[in-house]
C-alpha cells in the first residue's frame, strides 16, 4: 500500500529473528511479571519491528512515517531509575499527585510513576512521547492485566488501547504518520500533520479524527497534483498600449482613402447632369 501510494520513496522493513524463550523467561524474572500473551507471541515471531518510508521533495527523500516497536532488550522499565546521575535527584515518582484521579469521571485509571505500576516503553516515537506497556496494578503482587498508554512530552497520560494486539492493528493502520498517537489526545494533532492525515488518510474507522474546526485553515493537497511533473505552459505576450495604438492608426489610414473616394463617388451620383 505505501509503495502505491504518490510521492513515496524507500519504504524500509528490518527482518529481526525471532527472539530466544530463553531471553522472554530472562526478561519476566528479571521485572517480576509476566508478559501479556499476545506480545510473549508477538516475540516469538519477531524480536521488535521497525518500518520506515520517506517522501520525495525537489528529488530529495525526507523521512516521514516510522512503526516502531522495541525489542525485548530494549523493553525497559520507566521511571525505575534517577533522571540525574546526582545524589538525591527527582524521579518520575516525584511526580505523582493523587489529585488527578478525582476528577477522572468514567475514564480509566491513569499510570503511576511511583511503585503502584510497572510501565515499559514499547515504541520512544522518535522523542515525541512514548507508547509503554503498563501493568497498572504493581501491588501487593503484579496483576497480569494490562494496558497500551502513550506519554506525551508533558508527562500526561493518554489511553490507547487495552491489548497489545489492538495497537499493533492501530500502528499499522495509521502508517506511522508522524504524531499519530496524539490523534488520541484532547490535543489532536497539528495542522501540518493534519495535511500529511490529508494525503495519506489511515484505514481507521473513525474519520472524525480528521475533521476540521471551522475557525481552523488547512490546506487540502492532493498528493497526485503534489508529486506530479511540473509542466510550463506558453505564455502569452499581452500588447503594450503604444503598440495597440500604433496598429489602430495604421488600420484609420488604411480605411481612410476609401471612405473618401466613396464619398466622392456618392457625391457625383447624386448631381443631376446639366
Amino acid at each position: 500500500l505505501l509503495e502505491t501510494s504518490p510521492g513515496v520513496t524507500e519504504v524500509s522493513f528490518v527482518e529481526k529473528e525471532p527472539a530466544e524463550r530463553h531471553a522472554i523467561v530472562s526478561w519476566e524474572q528479571k521485572n517480576s511479571c509476566t508478559l501479556p500473551g499476545d506480545l510473549k507471541n508477538f516475540y516469538l515471531m519477531t524480536d521488535g519491528f521497525q518500518m520506515t518510508w520517506s517522501v520525495k521533495i525537489d528529488d530529495t527523500p525526507m523521512p516521514l512515517g516510522s512503526m516502531v516497536i522495541n525489542s525485548i532488550s530494549k523493553l525497559c522499565r520507566l521511571g525505575g531509575s534517577s533522571m540525574y546521575s546526582l545524589p538525591n535527584a527527582p524521579t518520575l515518582a516525584d511526580l505523582e499527585d493523587d489529585t488527578d484521579e478525582e476528577d477522572n469521571g468514567d475514564k480509566p485509571e491513569k499510570p503511576h510513576f511511583d511503585s503502584r505500576s510497572l510501565i515499559f516503553e514499547l515504541d520512544p516515537c522518535n522523542g515525541n512521547g512514548k507508547v509503554c506497556l503498563v501493568y497498572k496494578h504493581a501491588k501487593p503482587v503484579v496483576s497480569p492485566e494490562t494496558e497500551i498508554w502513550f506519554l506525551d512530552r508533558a508527562l500526561y497520560w493518554h489511553f490507547l488501547t487495552k491489548t497489545f494486539t489492538a495497537y499493533y492493528r492501530l500502528l499499522i493502520t495509521h502508517l506511522g504518520l508522524p504524531h499519530w498517537q496524539y490523534a488520541f489526545t484532547s490535543y489532536g494533532v497539528s495542522p501540518q500533520d493534519k495535511q500529511w492525515f490529508n494525503m495519506y488518510k489511515p484505514i481507521t474507522i473513525n474519520t472524525a479524527l480528521l475533521s476540521e474546526e471551522a475557525d481552523c485553515f488547512v490546506n487540502k493537497l492532493d498528493p497526485n497534483k503534489v508529486f506530479k511533473n511540473k509542466s510550463k505552459t506558453p505564455v502569452t505576450k499581452k500588447k503594450s498600449p503604444s503598440q495597440t495604438a500604433g496598429s489602430q492608426k495604421n488600420l484609420m489610414s488604411m480605411t481612410s482613402p476609401k471612405t473618401s473616394s466613396l464619398a466622392g463617388n456618392s457625391s457625383k451620383k447624386s448631381t443631376p447632369p446639366h
